[in-house]
């Protein structure tokens, strides 16, 4: 059976796809294109289409992460059926709201014998990690607490040692995950590990409360990146044990860069908003990705908003490849949009609404700006920085400032980890990281900004250097500091670990 008939003749329970992301970062373009994958499929079957947050992972889940996600997934014009803003009947839609749930169904597994209480300490799981990486072994759980006895395992509940709850997974056979894309792939259980369920503050992890929430939430079909495909033995194995009709799986490949590497924030700018920023139309970047999502369609040169790619989507026709985001071929659709979209007067309203220049963002700029300057012409190129993109800067320039070409390397480098690091991008925020890696180099803090007004404004001096950055936005200042870092030499692997070390 083809993929095609596949997908049709299962919809006849209401197709309901979802996407699911975690707030733990900025918005990434990545998500766009799961989400939009799961939207058009969803709406190409007369569908719906989910948005549930998973934050079980509450040291990093972030509020402001969650509602950059909302509004990023919003600007690019997706709309969900159901969801945390939204609502709908099978909420809570956010994860950290479901833990009663979750409870219950790890009783149900640990009373059917499907899953086990461990109390083994991290020092002992490293331990077991060292030596089965030295036998040539695949790391995986040893399975020394399925043998504690009841009356061990109340003992040590009763003084109060700590414990997961760990997923019981057979040691023989073979595993057969059906993707409708892929076709059959083979896991043998023996490479499973004995999945964590329940952390041990009571939390679930993804892969119990991903099944549980499909689940109840009638998910129908999942498309999800496919460094998930090595988890879908175990998620199966739990739909097995539950006695759940498992959804239907498609693992998308992971975007790349046009060297064929994993698309990462590292390399590229993979932030949602950066590229609203830059000035980019959320018609056209969803039209871009959609030509990734549907390789049939792409370099057809064809404009298509949402509505069209609802409407050419095939499941056939998602790649199994990595598509390239290919940032030239969306700077080519976007300047199509830009002309042939807009007539002047349109032009003129987005151009004033990507400004921003709301009357609070223009007093702050006018007084940053008002004692820098002697006359009124001077403000062109004094504030140009703020509507740019990436700055045409040159190595020479970095390199003429109080530290040496390694220190300041070093320095961009520490900031583009640390900056990322921050939970609220704000003014005292950035100046506290710019004052700390001064201290880590040992230099005066004047010294070490210096470097940074340059890579930030493209001169050694200008307006206010960590107003001027929390003006930019994170994504915006990330592009270029790397931007500058690669034009000194970004950091070698080793580098790396040292000065993430002595940071």
């Amino acid at each position: 059976m083809n993929a095609a008939v596949a997908a049709n003749s299962l919809a006849d329970p209401p197709v309901r796809t979802r996407v699911a992301p975690s707030p733990t970062g900025d918005p990434h373009v990545g998500t766009a294109y799961v989400a939009l994958v799961n939207y058009c499929f969803a709406k190409k079957h007369g569908g719906q289409f989910v948005l549930r947050i998973e934050d079980t992972d509450r040291a990093r889940s972030t509020a402001e992460s969650e509602g950059a996600i909302l509004d990023a997934l919003h600007w690019c014009g997706l709309a969900w059926d159901e969801g945390p803003d939204v609502g709908g009947p099978h909420g809570p839609y956010r994860q950290s709201e479901r833990s009663a749930i979750y409870r219950r169904y790890v009783d149900e597994l640990l009373a059917a014998g499907h899953a086990f209480k461990c109390f083994c300490t991290s020092q002992r799981l490293e331990e077991m990690r060292v030596a089965q990486r030295a036998a040539g072994q695949p790391p995986r759980y040893d399975g020394l607490c399925l043998t504690n006895s009841r009356e061990e395992i109340e003992r040590r509940e009763a003084a109060g040692e700590p414990f997961v709850v760990r997923l019981k997974v057979p040691n023989e056979g073979v595993c057969v995950v059906e993707d409708l894309r892929r076709g059959p792939i083979e896991f043998e259980w023996k490479s499973v590990d004995m999945q964590v369920l329940l952390k041990s503050d009571g939390l679930p992890t993804y892969h119990l409360a991903n099944v549980v929430d499909d689940h109840l939430m009638e998910i129908t079909h999942v498309f999800r990146g496919e460094e998930w495909v090595s988890s879908a033995p175990k998620h199966l194995l739990l739909y097995s044990y539950f006695g759940w009709q498992p959804p239907k799986l498609v693992h998308l490949p992971l975007l790349r860069n046009p060297d064929k590497s994993k698309l990462s924030k590292r390399k590229n700018p993979t932030g949602i908003l950066f590229y609203k920023v830059l000035g980019y139309l959320p018609e056209a970047l969803i039209n871009f990705l959609g030509l990734l999502a549907n390789a049939a369609h792409e370099g057809d040169g064809e404009l298509m908003d949402l509505s069209e790619l609802v409407r050419r989507f095939e499941l056939e026709h998602v790649p199994t490849g990595g598509p390239v985001f290919d940032v030239a071929k969306l700077d080519w659709l976007n300047g199509r949009y830009l002309r042939e979209k807009l007539d002047p007067v349109a032009f003129a309203g987005l151009a004033q609404q990507w400004a921003a220049l709301t009357p609070e963002r223009r007093t702050r700029i006018a007084a940053l700006a008002q004692p820098r300057i002697e006359r009124l012409s001077d403000l062109g190129l004094l504030l140009a920085f703020l509507f740019a993109g990436r700055l045409p800067l040159r190595a020479e320039d970095l390199r003429g400032t109080k530290i040496d070409e390694t220190s300041v390397r070093k320095a961009l480098a520490l900031a583009l980890w640390e900056l990322d690091a921050l939970a609220e991008w704000t003014v005292a925020g950035i100046e506290a990281t710019i004052k700390r890696i001064a201290d880590v180099l040992g230099k005066k803090v004047r010294d070490v900004a210096r470097p940074f007004y340059v890579a930030i404004t493209g001169s050694p001096t200008s307006i206010p250097l960590y107003d001027s950055m929390e003006l930019l936005g994170r994504d915006l200042v990330r592009e270029r500091l790397r931007n500058a870092l690669d034009l000194l030499g970004a950091p070698s692997k080793r580098e790396q670990e040292e000065w993430k070390a002595a940071s």
